[in-house]
């Protein structure tokens, strides 16, 4: 077992974790309308990308979970709820395939 860092690789993850953190921040000081219109965007970039990145589920688990927890709707807090749940296990999944 090798303890070398890749010193590209350690900045890539600082800087995925830096642009998580302010999508985050972003996302929690947006309207239920703005939460709407950018669930809106995700969807689009989703199907414009043809599948998740990593980068979209990370997005994609913020915004849902913010859209659950503002959700007026038993409707939008199922469907939130939901599409949150199934992003975590794609996460998870990633995750799981990248450490075996």
């Amino acid at each position: 077992m090798s303890n070398v860092i890749s010193l590209r690789a350690f900045k890539a993850l600082k800087d995925t974790d830096n642009e998580e953190l302010a999508y985050q921040a972003r996302i929690l000081s947006m309207s239920k309308v703005e939460l709407l219109e950018e669930m809106v965007r995700f969807q689009e970039e989703r199907k414009t990308l043809g599948s998740l990145t990593p980068a979209l589920m990370l997005r994609g688990r913020h915004l849902f979970r913010a859209l659950e927890e503002c959700a007026d709707s038993q409707e939008l807090k199922i469907l939130s709820r939901s599409y949150r749940r199934h992003l975590e296990y794609e996460i998870a999944a990633a995750r799981e395939g990248k450490t075996s």
